[in-house]
């Protein structure tokens, strides 16, 4: 039976259990008959003059002035003997099927274990632990076989992110490196002072400036979002106390343009990256700071029920129109596009709180604020 292929064991279960209950099912009705069988010998007897033995074969021994009155009563009995017959034969047959029911789920379940167990392993795997999901050799043929398959997947799998970080970590490399270098030139030019420059130079070294900041910010944001599968996710997070240390960086941004922030967290732990969540509660509040109005205020809200942590940020801002609300998460995507680059967004903000929010199997709803502008909602569930 250990090498045998899951579907000759589920044919031979399935056989021998129907051989069985089609057994108990002939026994219990051929019982059943032979009752009410010998329930009209014991009519007979009761009638007639002889006692009949205990033979198979019914005697019918009637004088003929009890005739009229046996048949009568035979006629009865025979009667109530049918309707009897079928009635138990019915429930017989349904307490059976009940069994068989009952019995084919627990034997269907064993039977079905292997496959379970490789349905568990397989939602197991995180692209941090691809080393430790191989699935050992099974008993069960075809599945031997698919683990056989998946092993290999594994391993290929393995592969392109080791091609992946590795690109990565040239790619921060040759893209860091230069832009640095052009930014450093940069400084050193305005720090010193050339008298022949005209307003159109300084104009477009301005502009040069502003433009590779940008794209520093852009590597550096594509760069964090192409290396968050590999970041281990099992720290435990004191929600709350990380909300207050993100309120506490910005609030220097936030007093540049008057916005009060305000914090309304209550005890709440999560497990996770700890750097992720805080860039993603970074990156929420630094959007509700930059896209309010002078004067507005940006509202955290934390807190914890059961095995939910729930995480709100509100801003008193312009408002998204919500036909355009799904799509602020797509990269590159600017709600008012000269607003942005006067900002110094480069569009990948949300994209990378929604990758966050994904790889930490949660999820993130935009709506309205009542008092003005927009509420990003995020829910884990633990």
């Amino acid at each position: 039976m250990k090498k045998m292929s899951l579907q000759w064991r589920l044919t031979c279960i399935i056989t021998l259990y129907i051989a069985i209950i089609c057994g108990c099912l002939t026994m219990l009705v051929y019982r059943n008959g032979v009752y009410y069988i010998d329930s009209l010998q014991e009519a007979v007897d009761a009638q007639g003059d002889d006692k009949a033995d205990d033979s198979d074969e019914i005697y019918i021994s009637i004088p003929d002035d009890k005739w009229d009155e046996f048949a009568n009563d035979f006629s009865v009995q025979v009667y109530n003997n049918k309707a009897d017959y079928r009635k138990n034969s019915l429930i017989i047959s349904a307490l059976l099927a009940f069994l068989g029911g009952v019995v084919t789920y627990f034997i269907s379940g064993h039977a079905l274990k292997p496959i379970r167990e490789f349905s568990e392993k397989i939602e197991e795997v995180q692209a941090q632990n691809l080393a430790d999901s191989q699935i050992e050799e099974n008993t069960v043929k075809e599945l031997n076989q698919l683990s056989v398959s998946y092993n290999k997947m594994l391993e290929r799998l393995s592969d392109a992110f080791e091609v992946q970080r590795q690109f990565t970590a040239n790619a921060a490399h040759e893209l860091r490196t230069p832009l640095a270098l052009i930014q450093v030139q940069l400084d050193l030019y305005n720090s010193t002072r050339h008298p022949g420059n005209d307003v159109d130079t300084l104009q477009t070294i301005r502009m040069v400036t502003e433009q590779n900041g940008r794209l520093s910010k852009m590597v550096k944001t594509l760069l964090d979002m192409s290396e968050l599968q590999t970041v281990g996710r099992d720290e435990k997070i004191i929600v709350d106390a990380l909300v207050d240390e993100v309120l506490a960086d910005l609030e220097p941004l936030a007093q540049e343009k008057s916005i009060k922030l305000i914090g309304k967290c209550k005890a709440a732990t999560m497990v996770g990256s700890d750097i992720l969540i805080y860039r993603l509660v970074y990156n929420l509040v630094e959007n509700a700071i930059k896209y309010n109005h002078l004067g507005g205020q940006v509202t955290v809200t934390a807190y914890q029920k059961e095995k939910q942590v729930y995480l709100s940020v509100a801003d008193t801002g312009s408002g998204i129109p919500e036909e355009l609300r799904e799509r602020v998460f797509e990269p590159f995507f600017r709600v008012d596009k000269s607003r942005s680059r006067e900002l110094g967004g480069v569009g990948l903000g949300l994209a990378l709180v929604r990758e966050i929010v994904r790889v930490h199997d949660g999820s993130i709803t935009v709506k309205s604020n009542p008092s003005g502008g927009t509420i990003f909602e995020v829910l884990f569930t633990q």
